[in-house]
């Protein structure tokens, strides 16, 4: 699976590229919410997505357990949720339906409302590197497993 996504990001310049971020975000979890940052979908950002997608197709199962995810003492048990957002993301959330983020955290829900009322100035910046983790409860990125440098 590294070579099959190390081949794809090689054949892009994504560190030359400009994404725009757009605004805050918080999906609920429990008495929680986990924020992050939407950044504005592009041609080429939609391109690498479902190429990516292609390189790992014959990796990937259609199902999995708890076993896939990475827990810890504090949080022994992965929630169903997490299974089933995993499960259907890449038809659920991919091409049109991609919503490119970077998550930045849980908070209390009150805290992550105030700053929702906050205005939120955009700004761009370009992506310098791309990792695959094993991820925990939420989707979070909990174990690095790899990493590439992008090329400008």
């Amino acid at each position: 699976m590294y070579v099959a996504v190390g081949k794809v990001l090689a054949g892009e310049k994504a560190a030359g590229w400009k994404l725009k971020a757009v605004k805050y975000y918080y999906i609920l979890f429990k008495d929680l919410g986990l924020a992050g940052i939407v950044v504005e979908p592009t041609d080429d950002l939609l391109t690498l997505q479902q190429q990516l997608i292609d390189a790992v197709a014959p990796f990937t199962e259609k199902t999995g357990t708890a076993a896939a995810f990475v827990t810890t003492p504090e949080d022994p048990d992965i929630n169903q949720p997490t299974i089933d957002y995993i499960a259907a993301f890449v038809p659920d959330h991919s091409g049109k339906q991609y919503s490119p983020h970077v998550t930045i955290g849980l908070a209390s829900q009150e805290y992550l409302k105030a700053v929702l009322a906050e205005p939120f100035e955009s700004y761009t910046f370009s992506p310098a590197g791309a990792s695959v983790y094993q991820l925990g409860n939420m989707g979070t990125a909990r174990t690095k497993l790899k990493t590439w440098e992008l090329k400008p």
